[in-house]
């Protein structure tokens, strides 16, 4: 098998070439305004250096960013919704709540569609399903008319309750295909049937907002991928981590949504699995932002729902949720393009704001005039210049001079410890970011390994660690392209959701197995599976105590459920809602709310990683570098290691900078590094008090 993995980025494009086992890695920059030609410049590259021609290759991956800057940036589809009268305006009031009670300024940011553009048509069904009012057709004419007159290109049909009964969704859906085939469509029963009217509305309107944008550049990307001369499948990566195929990702482009960052956790996933680590953070840093995961026992944490676009402070409640099945990660704007700058008060603050590929970082000569975390890390001599990703050749003097003119004039710093305290401010930053997450989720960070990968993780891995009690960092082989990795470690699958709303004691056996049977049969279907041996099926059920406002998922089992199951259905809540909370109510009420089916084609098995080779440590004659070391608070004598030089048993205490062509291993005095088997470096903390 020879397979390409491509992951577009804010400021890179990452392509990796897998010809049975041996990688090929590119890295180039991104190219905003038309994404394809960087990662097009990308394949290019890396087919000449693995000596591959296109039609030899068997199959592409590709993750991108690009429905995520759509939602963000508002760049979307001109977009209409249709729903059922009186909920027209459900986008706008939420959950009715303030996000931050104690701000009296706060204004949300406006939905993806304008009131305007929100119509109402007469029909109700009811939570059960049962049609409470038929469906006026008559209504729809009118609404014909003000989507031409308003040149819409894209409808999201979202009715009340539509997930028990999707009937007049598809009508409305059929009729409006008829009368204007070129509008795209977007079902609410299709892309979220799920409880909860907000979630839903908000979900299946970005689906709609990004369809068109998304349908035009995948089909255009496969159509250019089949003029270079390939012939072969393009998959792309869901939020969930897994594979889906070109029709899925156009029908449903908001499960794109996250899709780079999820290769990183996957990646980190398949590390910890085969290197039996139980507990591990995955610290993802590239150009534009940092992402980090929870991973335990091989797999990442995983939610059915989150936030795009959040513009206050980044909080909770201030961007909309899309509801789908996703890997949870953490996301700040603090990447290698982050930038630095003192606000009017003279405090120091790091992005969220990027300078991206264009204009990038001062040191990249492509008229960028505003230091950032680069450039600090430039000055800080943690980058060789003549080795940095994409072969750019880097600026050290532009560098210091905009960080010493924006950040060390206003501080009173010289160029050293201005570069140090944006460093600081970033790695603070991120710590915190991981800190809260595993607070949230009631774990402990400091003793989990962290696994760091992207073209700035492994810069800023030990400091960041440092700062959260964490002993061992582990940086993989081809860490700079980590997503892009991961993508070829993912395997096709896909994930149904449905609300039916079933309380135990009416538990009614066969309605539930013929919703899980439908649901199965689809995503079998669009797994395009026909051996049965090759799909691993997973079902749950999302259950809580009657009156709780939300559930915890229960595994069931894939065989039919029969009536006694209800029993068992309870047991395994209330064990898992005891392990969760601690105890039991006894006496409630216990109902089902919400189920799942995914359906996964395991193409690979992670094999476990070899213990390191013993060997004795290697360290003679590197050359050295003065580095500022954040652990002794000034320049020191690092050693400079190029880590292809390097063999699995190496060993050496820090300092040192191991350099490859698309990031640098940055080795404090705190630490020392050994090479593993599998040729990841393993950075593990001196007892306290040595090497400083």
């Amino acid at each position: 098998m020879i397979r390409i993995a491509s992951d577009i980025g804010g400021t890179f494009t990452d392509v990796v070439l897998d010809a049975d086992g041996r990688l090929t890695t590119v890295k180039v920059l991104s190219t905003p305004a038309r994404p394809e030609l960087g990662l097009l410049e990308g394949i290019a590259r890396v087919l000449a250096a693995a000596g591959i021609d296109a039609a030899r290759v068997d199959q592409q991956i590709h993750g991108t960013t690009l429905a995520t800057n759509a939602l963000i940036e508002r760049r979307g589809a001109r977009t209409a919704q249709i729903t059922t009268r009186g909920f027209r305006d459900i986008l706008e009031m939420a959950h009715e709540n303030r996000f931050d009670q104690y701000d009296l300024g706060i204004d949300r940011a406006p939905p993806l569609i304008p009131r305007h553009l929100r119509f109402e048509i007469d029909e109700r069904v009811a939570a059960d399903g049962a049609v409470l009012r038929e469906l006026d057709m008559a209504g729809l004419d009118a609404i014909v008319a003000a989507l031409d007159t308003e040149g819409v290109e894209s409808v999201a049909i979202s009715l009340i309750h539509a997930y028990a009964n999707p009937a007049h969704e598809r009508t409305l859906r059929d009729r409006l295909a008829a009368l204007r085939p070129a509008l795209a469509i977007s079902l609410s029963s299709d892309v979220s049937p799920e409880i909860r009217e907000y979630e839903r509305f908000a979900t299946t309107c970005a689906n709609a907002y990004v369809q068109p944008l998304m349908a035009g550049y995948l089909t255009a990307l496969a159509g250019e991928l089949a003029r270079r001369g390939f012939d072969c499948p393009l998959f792309l990566v869901t939020s969930s981590g897994d594979l889906t195929d070109l029709a899925t990702a156009t029908a449903f482009p908001v499960r794109l949504v996250e899709s780079g960052p999820a290769g990183g956790a996957v990646l980190a996933a398949d590390i910890a699995h085969a290197a039996g680590l139980d507990e591990v953070l995955a610290f993802d840093m590239g150009g534009t932002t940092a992402k980090l995961c929870l991973i335990d026992d091989g797999k990442p944490q995983a939610t059915r729902s989150f936030e795009v676009g959040r513009v206050h402070h980044h909080m909770k409640g201030s961007g909309f949720p899309v509801r789908i099945p996703a890997i949870e990660l953490v996301e700040i704007g603090s990447g290698g393009g982050s930038i630095a700058r003192l606000d009017p008060l003279g405090r120091l603050l790091v992005g969220p704001q990027s300078a991206g590929s264009v204009p990038g970082p001062v040191c990249y000569r492509r008229g960028g005039t505003q230091p950032t975390i680069t450039d600090a890390d430039l000055t800080l001599g943690r980058i060789d210049p003549s080795r940095f990703s994409g072969g750019i050749a880097l600026d050290r003097d532009g560098a210091v001079a905009a960080i010493v003119r924006d950040v060390g004039t206003g501080l009173g710093l010289d160029a050293d410890l201005a570069a140090f305290a944006i460093d600081e401010i970033v790695d603070e930053n991120m710590a915190s970011a991981a800190r809260i997450h595993a607070i949230e989720s009631g774990k402990d960070v400091s003793a989990r390994t962290m696994i760091a990968f992207g073209g700035a993780a492994p810069l800023h891995a030990a400091r960041v660690a440092d700062k959260l009690g964490i002993d061992r960092v582990l940086i993989p082989a081809n860490a700079g392209v980590g997503s892009a990795v991961g993508f070829l470690a993912s395997n096709l699958a896909f994930e149904q959701v449905r609300s039916l709303f079933m309380p135990l004691a009416a538990f009614d056996a066969g309605r539930i197995n013929a919703a899980l049977d439908d649901m199965a049969a689809t995503a079998r279907a669009l797994l395009h599976g026909d051996d049965d041996q090759a799909l691993v099926e997973t079902r749950l059920a999302f259950m809580r105590y009657a009156g709780q406002g939300h559930e915890i998922n229960i595994a069931l089992p894939v065989h039919p459920l029969a009536s006694s199951d209800a029993a068992t259905l309870r047991q395994a809540f209330e064990a898992r809602y005891a392990l969760l909370f601690g105890q039991t109510l006894p006496h409630a009420e216990v109902e089902a709310l919400t189920w799942s089916v995914r359906v996964e084609r395991i193409d690979r098995h992670p094999q476990p990683a070899a213990p390191p080779t013993a060997r004795a440590a290697e360290t003679a004659g590197p050359s050295r570098v003065a580095v500022f070391d954040p652990n002794l608070g000034t320049r020191a004598d690092f050693a400079l290691l190029r880590r292809e030089a390097l063999a699995p048993g190496f060993a050496a205490d820090g300092p040192a900078l191991i350099t490859e062509s698309q990031t640098t291993t940055v080795v404090p005095s705190a630490f020392s590094v050994a090479m593993l088997a599998d040729g990841a470096l393993l950075l593990t903390r001196k007892p306290r008090g040595a090497g400083t």
